[in-house]
């Protein structure tokens, strides 16, 4: 059995990657780390687990664990990594956002991988250590990286994406909780959101002369989970090349569909899926892209490559069904 450690345990993002680890059969939870919580019952935290999971939250470490994911707040990995030293057998799936970019890839001896199964699968399945893709960029990421591949983006890239309230990341905050977000809609971080960049540097791997501007407008929709991103650019071709491109780029992904249908959120929710739509309207080629942005989006995609990892079948723990009704 795989045993993992999990960092920072008490988020949205840290509760669905425990409910995914205690029901994955090559895997088993050795510690769940929290200094707020340390010695409170996981459950109480997260009461969907009652009847899960015995375990507390405590404020120690295993440093020999075979995997250990990090859930913290963006740029708390790095200070958590200076001060805790696990062994060089211990791999690392990174949650937040301290390694994904290329610049910061290498720390403590320890060289990060970027963890888009569908981008760089045979890197992760020989990596000790990940850094897991962020929601947002996962969603529009899947959804323009057939373009890039055949150098097809050429033009302003226009993205407009809404998120649930669980993007937060916290439970609940100033501007997740139901009476301000019920009956509400409001964008933020409008063109500068942090997902931008890792967005660009997967892009520019593909279509080495990318360069064309990616006008992002990320959203709070009121609802709880999921990513709803729809973008659109310049496109040549016709409608039918671009399924083709399409199904060709994604014909060995697990998680990934092409649907012909037009897709709507709760086909994905609860689900490590992404789902994706693909048309073309008055020379401009549109692609919607939904996923759940805790699973597919964060602790999902961190099973994956674990799975990967370790020489598992990529969909281990992970062939959930939505919840459409």
């Amino acid at each position: 059995m795989i045993r993992i450690g999990i960092i920072g345990g008490s988020g949205y993002t840290a509760g669905e990657l425990i409910r995914l680890v205690v029901h994955h059969p090559e895997a088993i939870i050795d510690f769940v780390y929290s200094t707020t919580n340390a010695g409170i019952l996981i459950s109480e935290q997260h009461p969907d687990l009652v009847g899960e999971i015995n375990l507390r939250f405590t404020n120690t470490v295993n440093t020999t664990v075979d995997v250990l994911f990090l859930c913290l707040g963006h740029g708390r990995s790095k200070s958590f990594l200076e001060v805790n030293h696990f062994s060089e057998k211990t791999k690392i799936i990174d949650l937040g956002n301290d390694f994904r970019l290329k610049e910061d890839q290498n720390f403590l001896k320890r060289d990060f991988v970027y963890g888009l199964p569908e981008l760089q699968k045979e890197k992760i399945k020989s990596a000790n250590n990940i850094a897991n893709p962020g929601c947002f960029a996962t969603a529009i990421q899947l959804g323009l990286l057939p373009l890039a591949a055949n150098s097809k983006l050429i033009d302003t890239i226009h993205i407009n994406a809404t998120t649930g309230s669980t993007g937060a990341g916290v439970m609940p905050g100033e501007t997740t909780h139901f009476s301000w977000r019920d009956n509400n809609f409001s964008s933020y971080k409008v063109f500068k959101h942090q997902h931008i960049s890792e967005i660009e540097q997967s892009l520019e791997m593909l279509q080495n002369d990318f360069n064309t501007p990616l006008l992002f407008i990320p959203n709070r929709g009121n609802f709880s989970k999921g990513i709803y991103a729809v973008m659109y650019t310049r496109y040549d071709g016709s409608e039918e090349e671009a399924k083709e491109m399409y199904m060709s780029f994604y014909k060995d992904a697990k998680f990934t569909i092409i649907s012909e249908r037009e897709i709507n959120l709760k086909q994905v929710v609860n689900t490590n899926k992404c789902m994706l739509h693909i048309t073309k309207k008055k020379g401009m080629i549109l692609i919607t892209s939904i996923l759940d942005n805790l699973i597919k989006g964060a602790s999902g995609q961190a099973i994956h490559n674990m799975n990967l990892m370790f020489g598992l079948e990529e969909n281990m723990g992970l062939n959930l069904k939505a919840s459409v009704f």
